[in-house]
């Protein structure tokens, strides 16, 4: 056994060898056969879960470093060293004698801190370690990335508690960071290894469900891509087509978003049509010629191009999507791309191994980062990175025509605080293509954006629960901190406003809830609990509202609903919630809830009210 794992190691690492020689200096070179010396003999008494030997594992991650990303010499010279300092006798100052400050920063990046007290959490503080490192070079997370991804390809040997432990971290953090770069490839497996390892049950049904999908339609399939490529090759068009099916997880999130079952959920597979690349035409001419001969045979969904040619998602993705009828009947997802977009799509954030290509990207991620670990004393700090970076995004526009760029599923009131602060705090509602909306609308892919704003409008404590985007959040957050909290709770049955007659009852917690003296609650407490009383003065603050109910009775006359708008909205300025009326034989039984500072603002306004024309009685109702 130890003399097959021996050729086993040494077969990988000259692989891994041969790939660096073909792009490294022979001085780096030999950092690298250095460095793979010193992991080899440091971890020679380890070995992993599994029972191999522990150095397989810097190998694999090493090897993930090389060819999976295309990174350069010092990340896989820190791939190989990534596990020395943590699990051996080696220090982050043998590694900075031997190796340089470059890859002692990289390794140190990724070895977990020791400490007494974590900020947050272990697991947590190694995450914002992680992303710390951003500040100042994004090799360290791939190397991290890497180490994750064997990681997961090898949790077989871990017991439930452990898979369900990593698998989550995986699902939660390290996929969509991996999305965000635009590594495709590894976001994708990396959440199909966390859902199989999370939910095996679950993930074997759906494994076996797409086998059969694919067994099922492989004839139809087969037909369709043959007469595409007919189609375009009658016009010297090459390409190479691919049926890519979608993964058990995109499945599994899809069915859950949908509410439907596997049979009926569409485009469970896509069609990519790659061309290759081509100096005298632009990609995107070529893509609209495609679309245009494919559409001249098939028929096209209304509404279903996606052009994420001339509006790439902010990981860089790039292709044309369109929805075409095949001659069985169903919707076909067709993907139109270029080879250096499906490259692209591939390595992300690495593809040109250039700092210009992601150096927007890497600029707003520092700033935000920086911004969420300065503002993120409350223990928010990696929900506020999830909620910055890790979700799918879409771009909507200004009415000017100006892209915003959104997380999926962001509101009207996450484009207004995109565009200002003072928008977002002030947005009274939407105008959503041309159609007006509440600010709590979700926003979809393409829309138009127009927000009202009101300076009498202020962020309500429920908007919080209606943005997704960091910047909303953090100000939101911020806002409804500062407001005045009242340090009381008013009774849910008698609603007391300042100026009633009130009295409080201290409760188990100490809290304090105050109640209208003639309230059955209050009563009932008295009688049980008078020890617990104590006095209040309740004070009208004018920077607090109380919603209140009236009940107006009045004689039927022509302009009787306006005069009462008018003179609650005109002359007492107050915004009116809702309005109920009906009338029987001429009598007018009206409903209106509005909000007020106090009692006596509230006995003002009925007196104004009840000097209305018609009017017989108006009175305060209880709040349902």
């Amino acid at each position: 056994m130890k003399q097959d794992y021996e050729k086993l190691i040494k077969e990988r690492v000259e692989n891994l060898f041969h790939t660096m020689e073909q792009r490294v200096t022979p001085q780096e070179m030999e950092q690298i056969r250095a460095a793979y010396q010193l992991a080899h003999e440091a971890h020679k008494e380890q070995t992993r879960k599994t029972g191999e030997p522990y150095i397989i594992h810097p190998i694999a991650v090493a090897r993930i470093v090389a060819e999976e990303l295309s990174l350069g010499a010092n990340p896989v010279i820190a791939a190989f060293l990534h596990d020395v300092v943590e699990d051996t006798s080696y220090t982050m100052e043998d590694i900075e004698k031997l190796f340089g400050e470059d890859v002692a920063f990289l390794v140190r990046v990724v070895t977990k801190q020791k400490k007494e007290h974590y900020e947050m959490s272990k697991q947590l503080d190694n995450f914002k370690q992680m992303l710390d490192s951003v500040h100042y070079d994004i090799r360290a997370i791939l190397i991290k990335l890497a180490d994750r991804l064997h990681n997961m390809r090898t949790l077989n040997s871990m017991k439930p508690d452990k898979q369900m432990k990593i698998a989550g971290e995986t699902d939660y953090f390290y996929a969509p960071l991996a999305n965000r770069l635009g590594l495709y490839d590894i976001k994708t497996e990396l959440e199909n290894l966390s859902f199989r390892f999370r939910c095996p049950h679950e993930y074997a049904q759906f494994v076996e469900l797409l086998q059969q999908d694919k067994a099922d339609n492989d004839a139809a399939l087969t037909a369709l891509t043959n007469k595409i490529e007919s189609i375009l090759q009658k016009h010297n068009i090459q390409v190479r087509i691919e049926v890519r099916y979608r993964m058990p997880y995109s499945l599994w999130r899809k069915i859950n978003k949908s509410h439907t079952d596997f049979k009926h959920l569409a485009h469970r597979h896509f069609i990519q049509i790659i061309f290759p690349d081509k100096e005298e035409v632009s990609e995107k001419n070529l893509c609209l010629q495609i679309y245009s001969l494919l559409t001249d045979t098939f028929k096209e969904k209304p509404g279903s191009i996606a052009n994420y040619i001339d509006s790439p998602k902010e990981n860089g993705y790039q292709s044309f999507h369109v929805k075409l009828l095949s001659e069985h009947g169903t919707w076909e997802e067709i993907h139109i791309s270029s080879e250096r977009m499906v490259y692209y799509s591939q390595f992300g954030c690495v593809a040109s191994r250039s700092e210009s290509n992601i150096k927007k990207w890497i600029e707003k991620f520092k700033f935000v980062l920086q911004d969420i670990a300065y503002h993120s004393q409350d223990g928010w700090f990696i929900e506020n990175v999830v909620s910055s970076f890790y979700n799918d995004d879409i771009m909507v526009f200004t009415p000017k025509g100006q892209p915003i760029i959104l997380p999926q599923r962001a509101t009207a009131l996450d484009f207004a605080f995109e565009i200002h602060s003072r928008l977002g705090e002030h947005a009274q509602y939407a105008r959503i293509n041309g159609k007006l909306c509440s600010v709590k609308t979700v926003l979809h892919r393409g829309d138009c954006v127009e927000i009202g704003a009101n300076e009498q409008t202020h962020p309500q404590p429920d908007w919080v629960n209606h943005v997704l985007t960091y910047k909303a959040k953090r100000y939101l957050r911020t806002y409804l901190y500062r407001m005045k909290k009242i340090p009381y709770q008013r009774c849910p049955f008698c609603h007391p406003l300042p100026g009633d007659e009130v009295i409080g009852f201290t409760e188990n917690d100490k809290s304090v809830t105050i109640h209208k003296r003639d309230c059955s609650t209050a009563i009932r407490l008295a009688s049980q609990k008078g020890d617990s009383i104590v006095s209040i003065d309740f004070k009208e603050d004018k920077e607090i509202l109380y919603p209140v109910r009236i009940h107006i009775r009045a004689v039927d006359r022509y302009h009787l609903l306006s005069d009462l708008i008018d003179c609650i909205t005109n002359k007492l300025k107050l915004s009116i919630e809702s309005l109920h009326t009906t009338t029987t034989d001429e009598i007018v039984d009206c409903f209106i809830n509005f909000s007020v500072h106090s009692f006596n603002e509230l006995q003002d306004i009925i007196s104004f009210i009840s000097l209305i024309e018609g009017v017989d009685e108006v009175q305060r109702e209880e709040l349902k």
